[in-house]
């Protein structure tokens, strides 16, 4: 490839840290003073601004907003950042796994806390206290909660498909999956600082492929174990994704860290042809060939993302890149 040495004609600036009032003018300066992954992230909060620009108000019908992310986010403040862009429905179909559930439900009812990374595992283990990364996690606020929460609803959920579908033994739970299941515990969710809340508020799709592993997943086999004909339709899940997915105009995606969440968006978007735009932000790297450290660009060799889309890979963590984006995508104005 011939490089012409015209085509480099922005320089490279100092930051004026006078003019920096808020997080909108800090990442505005990273574009031009930036460098390394200031520079990415610049250009990661631009992409996402027309792509929720595309979702809310140039083509809401037409566009489809995915957002991926894993489970342990939801255990830190970062849970905020989902919240807010569902309640704004800056994205509209999610894809995340069964801990985002746990977490939520979990955080509902009782209380994580401020730890270390360097404390004894050992003597946390002795008096009930479990430890991700540096988030403390009584188990009285995790697996007892979720099942007390839970199995309630569960009843009242099987309940109220006996009565609304009329139906009896495996056949009530057809066509009933992971975002079904969201929508009707959303439904009984009083808290509005949950995430399965506003999902279920806004209708908005969120698919768990992997719903059994997890807190929630162990509660659904336990319930299983009361009625038999119980189970989770993955294909229906399925079904929904292909629905939304075949046809639409425009495509687009914020992937946060990599997995089942991310590789479900890639996968479904490649019978349309490949995203249109993406921004995807990891920790992880490149050379051992897993799908975490995947950069986008190998997605357009699979044909999950359109060779002219535009996209950005920003390599740091998302506890601290997200809440810089959202506050300026999602400032008060």
């Amino acid at each position: 490839m011939t490089i012409d040495p015209s085509n480099f004609n922005e320089v490279v600036q100092d930051y004026e840290f006078g003019p920096i009032t808020s997080p909108k003018s800090l990442i505005d300066q990273m574009s031009t003073s930036g460098g390394f992954t200031a520079t990415k992230l610049a250009k990661a909060r631009d992409l996402l601004r027309e792509m929720i620009d595309q979702s809310t108000h140039s083509n809401p019908d037409e566009t489809l907003n995915w957002l991926s992310f894993p489970a342990c986010l939801c255990a830190t403040g970062t849970r905020g950042f989902f919240v807010e862009a569902v309640k704004r429905n800056a994205f509209n179909i999610i894809s995340t796994t069964c801990g985002t559930l746990d977490h939520d439900i979990a955080r509902s009812f009782a209380n994580y806390y401020h730890g270390a990374f360097e404390l004894d595992d050992i003597e946390l283990g002795k008096v009930e206290l479990m430890r991700l990364g540096n988030v403390v996690v009584p188990n009285s606020s995790y697996g007892e909660v979720i099942e007390s929460v839970l199995m309630p609803i569960l009843e009242d959920i099987r309940n109220e498909r006996i009565k609304s579908t009329g139906k009896e033994g495996s056949d009530v739970w057809l066509g009933f999956g992971s975002i079904h299941l969201i929508w009707e515990i959303g439904k009984r969710m009083k808290d509005e600082n949950s995430l399965i809340y506003w999902l279920a508020k806004h209708k908005i799709p969120a698919v768990i492929p992997g719903i059994t592993d997890g807190s929630v997943g162990a509660q659904l086999f336990m319930f299983r174990q009361k009625y038999r004909d119980f189970h989770i339709d993955t294909l229906a899940d399925q079904q929904v994704l292909s629905d939304l997915t075949w046809d639409v105009k425009t495509s687009n995606a914020l992937m946060v860290g990599g997995g089942i969440s991310k590789h479900h968006v890639i996968w479904w978007n490649q019978y349309r042809g490949g995203l249109d735009s993406a921004v995807y932000i990891t920790t992880a790297p490149e050379f051992d060939g897993s799908l975490s450290g995947a950069r986008l660009k190998e997605a357009i060799s699979w044909g999950k993302m359109r060779a002219e889309a535009p996209n950005v890979c920003v390599e740091g963590d998302a506890s601290v890149l997200l809440p810089l984006i959202g506050a300026d995508l999602f400032k008060g104005d």
